[in-house]
């Protein structure tokens, strides 16, 4: 499996466990944050992970392309 296919799922499972805190846990309160908006985070950055992957695939830097 390459790099690039690794990250896409990362970013994806990163996604889908954010918006499930989020949309699951409102008023759950920890000692520190709220889950409801550690979701929100996780969410954002598992979907700048798939935006920048898929960026990555569809573009490739010129040093990959030979590669493949």
């Amino acid at each position: 499996m390459s790099k690039n296919v690794k990250s896409l799922f990362i970013g994806a499972f990163m996604l889908i466990v954010g918006l499930i805190l989020a949309f699951t846990t409102k008023g759950i309160e920890t000692p520190i944050i709220s889950l409801d908006k550690v979701g929100v985070v996780l969410a954002i950055l598992g979907g700048i992970e798939l935006v920048i992957t898929g960026a990555m695939m569809i573009f490739p830097s010129k040093k990959d392309a030979g590669r493949a």
